[in-house]
């Protein structure tokens, strides 16, 4: 059995959140990135939490215990509970219903495993109870120990539903793995034309998280052997880059890296502060 290490548990703002939300019987679990971080001792930048009750009654149990709730994303299921100042964003189970290659029509769901399934990468479909017991529906603990990234289920109906899921592939790459799941790199390759559907802001905001990454040279070569970086960045080298950082002497921006592949593109619409930098 796997368990969360105790202090990610012993947040007293999460306590409360969590409590408010189990009160009347209902389940309520962390998931994803918190679950991930937690087990691999890194940072845990956000916690979201997943349920089984209902927008409305997440509302209503939030205001029995006295805390404040925002709808931030009230159609697909999402409102954000605040307790010691922070936020906690909590999303009812869902499942798709349609998807277009970026946007998804959900259903919401009791079942936790139906709202797995519709997630990215094993290592994302991981859950944690009030207990600190980690649920894994996916396969992610295997992989997470392995460093392995791999999508749940088909790595094409994955791609499909959100062809943004390719970039974050080589991301989370970057970030987490050690080892990419040959069938994912293929499908990432096979569907890489479905990037021309995603908004170059976004592709911006992907590129510079994954090249903040502390080592995304392995990454983006994949990129380049696929034909991604290329569909993304057409002229771009992944030589160059590799190059900047094998003489940097300390990780370097991820603005400089972007630069190291080629000309930086103005359709990536960067911020005024990154074009500055």
């Amino acid at each position: 059995m796997t368990r969360l290490p105790a202090h990610v548990l012993e947040d007293a703002a999460l306590i409360r959140v969590l409590d408010a939300l189990q009160a009347e019987g209902d389940h309520a679990y962390l998931v994803g990135g918190a679950v991930r971080n937690a087990l691999l001792d890194q940072p845990i930048d956000d916690i979201d939490i997943a349920t089984d009750a209902l927008p409305d009654r997440v509302t209503r149990l939030a205001h029995a215990a006295g805390l404040r709730a925002v709808p931030t994303g009230i159609d697909h299921g999402t409102v954000t509970l605040i307790a010691g100042g922070r936020g906690f964003e909590v999303t009812t189970f869902r499942r798709d219903v349609d998807t277009d290659g970026r946007h998804a029509v959900v259903a919401f769901s009791t079942d936790l495993a139906q709202d797995a399934a519709r997630r990215d990468f094993t290592i994302n479909a991981l859950y944690a109870g009030r207990d600190g017991v980690v649920i894994d529906p996916m396969g992610g603990l295997p992989d997470l120990a392995a460093r392995r990234l791999r999508f749940v289920g088909d790595a094409h109906a994955r791609i499909t539903e959100d062809y943004l899921r390719i970039l974050r592939f080589f991301r989370f790459l970057a970030r987490y793995g050690q080892d990419a799941d040959p069938a994912a790199v293929a499908a990432c390759g096979e569907h890489r034309d479905g990037l021309s559907r995603i908004a170059r802001e976004r592709i911006g905001a992907e590129l510079k998280k994954l090249l903040d990454a502390p080592d995304p040279g392995p990454a983006v070569a994949l990129m380049d052997r696929t034909g991604v970086l290329h569909q993304l960045l057409p002229g771009a080298d992944a030589a160059r880059l590799q190059a900047l950082l094998d003489a940097e002497p300390a990780p370097g921006g991820w603005l400089r890296r972007l630069a190291a592949l080629g000309p930086v593109q103005p359709d990536l619409r960067l911020s005024r502060a990154d074009q500055r930098a």
